[in-house]
């Protein structure tokens, strides 16, 4: 099984990309997830030039997803919703509507930042998103605030509870692809 995980952050020493790699640490060992680096390659949305061929980069966005089983995002929280470059991809894989490449794909979010509310708003505005598109989407939230001082060496959350809660995210969103994968005959 293969979860592609998002960052909606593009810099470097995200903590966002820090949380995609402790929710790593918590899956089964028959489970991998590859975090999708060409989110700042992703042009603008721009309906005139959402023809086929579509842009390469929009082409290796769509195929990551549909390869997929599973998504995982981990967003920053910018001005109270999610980063730009994130909702522009989300948009691009929006398309063709209905049969893109997230319809009915299981999709858990999380999010961390350095304020004290860990992106709350910015999850609860990309599952909305999600759920537009037609993802199958995971109510659960995980909120990392002081992300500063959020991880270990390890890499795992400092807090015990956070990183069990992130554990049991990413086990819900195996076990979710696991009933959507089509048992062969």
């Amino acid at each position: 099984m293969r979860i592609l995980a998002l960052s909606g952050s593009l810099r470097r020493a995200s903590h966002n990309r820090a949380l995609i790699r402790a929710a790593a640490a918590e899956l089964p060992p028959t489970v991998t997830l590859e975090e999708w680096d060409g989110l700042a390659d992703v042009p603008p949305y721009d309906e005139d030039a959402d023809v086929e061929p579509a842009p390469y980069a929009v082409e290796r966005l769509r195929d990551a997803l549909a390869d997929a089983d599973a998504v995982l995002i981990s967003t920053p929280e910018y001005n109270a919703s999610m980063p730009g470059v994130l909702k522009n991809a989300l948009d691009w894989a929006s398309r063709p509507f209905p049969a893109n490449a997230l319809r009915e794909k299981p999709v858990a979010v999380v999010g961390a930042s350095t304020g004290l509310f860990g992106a709350v708003w910015a999850q609860a505005e990309t599952r909305k998103v999600l759920k537009a598109i037609g993802a199958d989407v995971l109510e659960h939230e995980l909120p990392v605030g002081l992300a500063q001082d959020a991880f270990g060496p390890d890499g795992r959350l400092v807090d015990p509870d956070a990183q069990a809660r992130l554990g049991a995210i990413v086990q819900d969103l195996v076990r979710k692809a696991s009933e959507d994968v089509p048992v062969a005959a």
